[in-house]
């Protein structure tokens, strides 16, 4: 897969699966969800760490994962399975894997290390397809940190939001058993996590990155997980993760443009002249330029579903 299919690939949604249970990824290949994150980090008890990462390598050479991307997820970088987590599995699969994400990041230091790590292994491999990274916007520090975060390196591709452990990093009062985003309208007259989500979604977009939002985790609850993706497409995110895949069709269909975008886009992108700079006129009414770049990235992702 070359750079640019992996741009223009849609990421609307993102499964976590446990590392160690190779069964659960032979399932996540054969779904419908755009993107499965390998997770070595909390759905794996410590004493279950090697064997994850011996599972996560076996999958990745065997699987065919039907041209999804296909991320791992790593522990934090304040462990002591981090760096075997990069090392083991990058110089074992390396060539098979899309992003590297990483949990809890703080500081740009974090991203440093990551990118110069996989510069080695991969000048040790002679690899040329450059894993990218992912970085998680999980506690307050984090957030302050973010737009910095966001220039660590050239690998870094997206941010995603941690809405459990953000919670506990600022203090916020735990409404729900999961902790992500159920039963919120309870204690709080809006979106309680609109700031933090709009910030990382900034600081992503001013740096050409995606922007994910957060898991929603009563996965009984399909109207619920709805008005989530519903509102993190409004604040600019590309795409949410799941937990569950009764949840990917209904975040899919959230974040799938519309037939009525699809066409607000072909009527923009018809009337627009891609050599000026100004606005145009669409039905009587001025669009400028940054309109027309989001007819662009509406009608693109379209073109990749096979919408058009």
């Amino acid at each position: 897969m070359n750079d640019k299919m992996r741009i223009n690939k849609p990421y609307r949604t993102m499964i976590s699966v446990p590392g160690n249970k190779g069964k659960m990824h032979a399932k996540a290949a054969a779904s419908n969800v755009d993107v499965i994150m390998l997770d070595l980090e909390d759905s794996v008890s410590a004493d279950q760490k090697e064997a994850a990462r011996r599972t996560v390598i076996d999958s990745l050479l065997s699987l065919d994962f039907n041209a999804k991307r296909v991320n791992l997820r790593i522990n934090s970088l304040d462990t002591p399975f981090a760096y075997k987590d990069l090392i083991q599995v990058a110089e074992a699969a390396g060539d098979h894997l899309d992003t590297i994400v990483v949990p809890k990041v703080n500081h740009e230091g974090d991203i440093h290390f990551v990118g110069r790590l996989l510069n080695g292994i991969e000048m040790a491999l002679g690899q040329t397809r450059q894993i990218r990274i992912q970085a998680c916007i999980e506690t307050a520090q984090g957030l302050a940190q973010v737009n910095e975060i966001a220039q660590g390196d050239s690998r870094i591709s997206s941010l995603s939001f941690g809405i459990a452990d953000y919670q506990a990093s600022i203090g916020a009062g735990l409404v729900s058993l999961s902790g992500h985003g159920e039963n919120e309208e309870q204690v709080y007259p809006g979106h309680r996590w609109h700031f933090p989500i709009s910030r990382m979604v900034m600081a992503a977009k001013a740096n050409g990155l995606l922007a994910l939002d957060a898991p929603y985790g009563n996965f009984t609850d399909a109207d619920g997980l709805k008005k989530s993706a519903d509102l993190a497409k409004a604040l600019g995110c590309d795409g949410k993760w799941v937990i569950h895949p009764d949840q990917i069709d209904t975040v899919n269909q959230v974040f799938t443009p519309s037939t009525e975008e699809i066409q607000r886009a072909r009527q923009i992108l018809q009337a627009a002249d891609d050599r000026s700079r100004g606005a145009v006129a669409v039905d009587g009414r001025m669009v400028d330029q940054a309109t027309i770049r989001i007819a662009r990235r509406v009608w693109d992702q379209a073109v990749f579903l096979g919408q058009v």
